[in-house]
């Protein structure tokens, strides 16, 4: 058996959680999909994966492989490329995370469009509020909302964003005024994992080299945007989000922006790809049609959540 193709069907079998959902992607039985499975871990002399009828798990030894198996592919298709000369030929199956709300809102309104324009290429949209490593993942480009550390990966700054409190009117006149950051020690907070749940830092006051810490305790604490969003749009407390989370609701004016001398510095958001991942046509093609797209978008983002 060739070792390459076995390395397809194992990566394929990973992606799809399942044998008979690589079978379906890959046209083969599930039978077929073992024996590929079963020919690497002779091959390794290890198990790869711990299978049960209804789950498949990587072993130890078999996420590193995986991760080995995901590189040489991609080599290996970046090589195809070159030689075929096919840069203006974007095709095969594009993969592409994002956080969950980003991907939901930005991404995949372009992702939409993207399809329609190149047929021949597939999209995989992973939503994942954690880290990705792109290289062990497989993932051909990434929107990152965060300052970067230096790495090999190409960085395409596409705009940025500010982690803005807000309320809804309704709730703004019947509590007392928010003009400080110590001020929200008195209020209903509505918090969330990622943003603080139980303190929010806001930058250093006149005089002091410190950052402001508040510190509450939050009346709702909730590990999904929308429904953050929904309980302030009701009136029940006070948040802290990304702009773009809540844009649409400043723009209609069931949410008000409070604190806004008070807010950080605004974080950076980039498309992130692999070094030689851009030589790929599917991802050069996507790069430059989302890029200009989401710089749009975040340009009218600044602008409709710094109206009142």
């Amino acid at each position: 058996m060739d070792r390459i193709d076995a390395m397809k069907v194992f990566i394929a079998t990973l992606d799809e959680g399942s044998l008979a959902g690589a079978g379906r992607r890959l046209g083969r039985s599930p039978a077929a999909v073992s024996r590929a499975i079963a020919f690497l871990e002779e091959h390794t002399g290890t198990a790869l994966l711990h299978r049960t009828t209804r789950t498949i798990k990587l072993s130890e030894a078999g996420k590193r492989y995986a991760s080995a198996c995901r590189r040489i592919l991609t080599d290996l298709e970046e090589a195809d490329m070159l030689v075929a000369h096919e840069r203006s030929a974007p095709r095969g199956l594009l993969t592409v995370t994002a956080p969950v709300a980003a991907g939901e809102d930005l991404l995949r309104p372009i992702i939409d469009d993207f399809i329609e324009r190149f047929p021949a290429v597939s999209v995989r949209l992973q939503l994942l509020d954690r880290p990705v490593s792109l290289i062990d993942e497989g993932i051909d480009v990434a929107l990152r909302i965060a300052h970067l550390p230096d790495s090999t990966l190409i960085a395409i700054p596409v705009g940025e964003v500010r982690r803005v409190v807000a309320a809804s009117p309704g709730y703004l006149a019947k509590h007392p005024r928010i003009d400080e950051p110590a001020d929200l020690a008195h209020h209903r907070i509505i918090s969330m994992t990622h943003f603080g749940v139980d303190s929010w830092t806001f930058p250093t006051s006149s005089g002091s080299p410190i950052p402001q810490v508040v510190q509450f305790t939050p009346r709702f604490i909730v590990n999904t945007i929308r429904a953050a969003v929904a309980s302030t749009v009701a009136g029940h407390g006070v948040t802290r989000m990304f702009s773009y989370h809540l844009a649409q609701e400043i723009k209609e004016g069931s949410l008000k922006i409070v604190l806004r001398d008070s807010e950080q510095a605004p974080l950076p958001v980039h498309l992130l790809t692999p070094h030689g991942r851009l030589s790929v046509p599917k991802v050069r093609a996507f790069v430059d049609f989302a890029a200009p797209r989401l710089r749009r978008h975040f340009k009218q983002l600044g602008l409709v959540t710094d109206a009142d």
